[in-house]
């Protein structure tokens, strides 16, 4: 049996970062949720995305909180703006967990012991899986409403939403600039016809 709650609080120190510890336990369960329905046997082994396994979906989460961290304190500081903090950190470390289930078929077997088939597929987006998780375990609906970041997904954004949204995009350049060579944009314009 793997221990995921001890897997998840190693593997993401940010979590220290958030001052509510209810919303930091929140976190860890749902990735320890996710990851159990997975059958992943680690929480590393999840990728950044279904062809990029260079970069572990952990990397990229603890990259966004940073940035999404890094970005609320310069709000703070030259634009009077009061994101909340704990909110935008929870946000971070949950937006691509719904990955512990889409991306299930796209690594090798002996990765995974016995995914869920009634919640391990492709066929939802992990956004939306992710805040599904997150709405399960109980997350604050501030958490949760942050959650999915493609454009249309929730009807308003909050300040910790859009926070949220552009360290992904941040954080998500660098890696398809550092692995492939090309922009983010790119890789959507390339690779999601080859998912659909």
């Amino acid at each position: 049996m793997c221990d995921h709650e001890t897997q998840v609080r190693e593997a993401l120190p940010e979590l220290e970062w958030i001052d509510d510890a209810d919303i930091r336990d929140c976190v860890v369960e749902a990735w320890t949720l996710g990851l159990e329905r997975g059958g992943w046997r680690d929480v590393t082994d999840v990728p950044y995305a279904w062809n990029i396994h260079e970069v572990s979906n952990v990397e990229h989460v603890r990259g966004v909180a940073r940035i999404a961290r890094d970005a609320a304190r310069t709000q703070r500081e030259f634009h009077g703006a009061d994101p909340d903090l704990d909110v935008a950190l929870a946000a971070a470390l949950l937006h691509d967990v719904g990955k512990c289930y889409e991306y299930v078929a796209h690594v090798d077997d002996d990765l995974l012991t016995e995914p869920d088939p009634r919640y391990a597929t492709d066929e939802v987006p992990h956004s939306l899986s992710g805040y599904a998780l997150a709405h399960e375990v109980g997350c604050p609906v501030a958490v949760q409403r942050a959650i999915p970041h493609f454009i249309g997904e929730v009807p308003s954004r909050t300040l910790e939403a859009e926070l949220v949204k552009s360290a992904n995009a941040a954080s998500s350049n660098a890696i398809t600039q550092s692995t492939m060579g090309i922009t983010l944009q790119e890789w959507v314009q390339e690779y999601s016809q080859t998912q659909d």
